[in-house]
């Protein structure tokens, strides 16, 4: 969720519940679309990774973040980094492992990795105070940022982390007052975004160090969250009346996305099936919902329609060898 990604930091926290309602899947641009509720009861969930396995990674409770990961429709597991204050789970690979963000109990943010059930702290040397890991592919290489301030912004720098190298991303974008890389996939892809100005956002991809622009509709304020092994990009953009909607980037083709009844979406992670991930504030309230939305087949044509139109296709061939 980048926005609230940028400069929260949370506090405290009991642990989540083992078990939360979901609502019925409907139609959407093309996916059946679930919604999931906040199990705590607080109103408040962030999906923000899924692998191909269909197991997701979030948070929940916003004012005391609380990791988990999801398998649908309705099993949660609780992910908390060891004697932290708050967690979120901000992303997870095809293996299982995740990646994502913690708090201490004196208010510093740190970005962690947990792989093979082991949980690990991945801070940037430059930085002991603010961190988050955002992205984390199959080979364990995470995506993020860190900042000179407890409070996070500005001054952040985007980087890539592979077994304790780090990679200053920042330094290839364009000037900017803050940047984060969010995801990342197994060819080493990398989006994110950059904000020229505090009042601005424009979402990138590196490709092997070559950065492109990412902005969707002409807006002044986007960002890609995440991408798969496809190259499918997902992100967020902001109209002109600052209503922001959910996109996806398929090859350069964008598609805006907001699921019904909703308003402020953020779409922030998608596997390798094209299902997404993400969160959007419920109309005409301030309750933040979960959804995944799974695409869906275009229908087959009935047996009775294939079969006219090979007996079709035949009689034109009989006769053009007639003729």
């Amino acid at each position: 969720m980048n926005r609230n990604l940028v400069a929260s930091v949370f506090v405290a926290a009991p642990l989540l519940l083992a078990l939360a309602g979901t609502a019925s899947a409907s139609p959407v641009g093309g996916y059946s679309v679930q919604t999931v509720t906040d199990p705590t009861g607080t109103n408040f969930i962030n999906l923000l990774g899924i692998n191909n396995a269909g197991t997701i990674g979030g948070f929940d409770n916003n004012v005391t973040a609380q990791g988990f990961t999801l398998t649908l429709p309705s099993t949660f597991t609780p992910e908390n980094f060891p004697g932290a204050a708050s967690t979120m789970v901000t992303a997870i690979n095809n293996n299982g492992d995740t990646a994502g963000i913690y708090t201490d109990t004196g208010g510093n943010t740190h970005g962690f990795t947990k792989i093979g059930g082991a949980f690990a702290t991945v801070d940037n040397p430059a930085s002991v105070v603010f961190n988050q890991a955002l992205g984390i592919n199959d080979a364990n290489t995470t995506v993020g940022y860190y900042a000179p301030t407890q409070g996070g912004t500005p001054g952040q720098i985007a980087y890539s982390q592979s077994h304790g190298a780090f990679t200053n991303i920042n330094a290839l974008l364009p000037t900017n007052v803050n940047s984060q890389a969010v995801g990342i996939n197994n060819a080493g892809t990398i989006v994110g975004f950059y904000q020229p100005l505090i009042s601005t956002s424009i979402g990138f991809l590196d490709v092997g160090g070559v950065i492109s622009q990412l902005d969707p509709f002409g807006s002044t304020f986007t960002q890609a969250l995440g991408i798969n092994n496809l190259g499918e990009i997902v992100g967020f953009w902001t109209d002109g009346g600052n209503v922001q909607h959910g996109y996806i980037d398929n090859n350069a083709v964008f598609t805006s996305f907001d699921p019904t009844g909703s308003s402020n979406t953020t779409i922030n992670g998608v596997n390798d099936l094209g299902q997404i991930v993400g969160f959007y504030t419920a109309s005409g309230t301030a309750n933040v919902l979960g959804f995944v939305g799974t695409p869906v087949p275009e229908p087959a044509a009935p047996i009775a329609v294939a079969l006219a139109g090979l007996i079709a296709a035949r009689l034109k061939r009989r006769s053009i060898v007639k003729a």
